[in-house]
């Protein structure tokens, strides 16, 4: 317990986000405990929490309501979908900040829900078999975002491995790969949108760490867009402005350093957790990581 209780009093991104989604979700199960005290029926408790903050398939539910793009990527009502979507992302989002910052984090959990909301509203506006359900459609949950996190760092490091019951070492690729691939023939059951949404997250995950592997990443500037910055890559021979070409054994010798204060920093996190990390050794994981 008191593991715990330090993780959440970090100021760490990943707990902050696995904290906002518990908050919502208690404070909705509050209202509703007060609902029934009242006598006040449990559907027009979840009618009230659907129109405010879960986002509509139909486009002109969405102009009244823009918001929901952003807020129904935090909503849960159910207790065992916010346990589920909780777990995954406390699996996925600690594998995330081995390899890449908690600014990433965050950035592609927002981006990934908003992605799942859109293709979710998409696929609800353009395919005939959705016209009877448009109306009354909504979708809430952060499982969109959590797809998007575990694509995203599965495609990133292919090769990373977890321990799975009954199956033993498995490759976080193939997690994903099997998850996309269950979504997509679900999309035919009872909860089409959510399983819309889970693509729609996939396929940002996907686009995004097939950008950083590529050598691009997406850097903030003063307005809100986004732009490409390539990465120098720094290789024996090779000289860049005011820095002289390195010899064979000068690049050695730099490369045996830096490894090794590249263990001290895995052994710190082994100890002490990824939130013990300075901001130079977190720079300095994640430069190796994309290399």
């Amino acid at each position: 317990m008191e593991e715990i209780g330090r993780y959440f009093r970090s100021p760490a991104i990943l707990p902050r986000l696995i904290l906002i989604n518990i908050a919502i979700w208690l404070l909705i199960a509050v209202a509703r405990v007060f609902s029934f005290l009242f006598n006040i029926p449990d559907s027009a408790i979840g009618n009230a929490i659907a129109d405010y903050l879960a986002v509509p398939a139909k486009f002109d539910s969405l102009l009244s309501r823009p918001w929901t793009l952003a807020t129904y990527m935090f909503l849960h009502v159910s207790f065992f979908h916010i346990l589920f979507n909780m777990l995954w992302l406390y699996w996925f989002g600690k594998i995330f900040q081995e390899f890449l910052r908690s600014k990433q984090l965050l950035f592609v959990y927002i981006a990934g829900g908003l992605s799942g909301g859109l293709l979710y509203i998409l696929f609800y506006n353009v395919f005939p078999v959705f016209r009877m359900t448009i109306d009354q459609s909504v979708a809430l949950g952060a499982s969109a975002s959590v797809m998007a996190i575990v694509t995203g760092i599965a495609v990133y490091v292919p090769g990373y491995t977890v321990n799975m019951l009954l199956f033993g070492r498995v490759r976080i690729i193939y997690i994903a790969a099997i998850l996309f691939v269950l979504d997509f023939f679900m999309i035919r059951s009872s909860n089409a949108g959510g399983h819309i949404a889970h693509i729609g997250g996939a396929l940002f995950g996907l686009l995004y760490a097939m950008s950083l592997r590529k050598g691009f990443s997406f850097k903030r500037v003063s307005n809100p867009f986004l732009k490409f910055r390539r990465h120098k890559t720094f290789r024996p021979g090779v000289k860049f402005p005011n820095e002289r070409p390195l010899s064979d054994d000068e690049f050695n010798m730099r490369k045996a350093a830096r490894q090794k204060r590249i263990d001290m920093i895995l052994d710190k996190i082994s100890k002490s957790g990824y939130e013990s990390l300075s901001e130079e050794d977190k720079e300095i994981l994640f430069k190796a990581g994309k290399e």
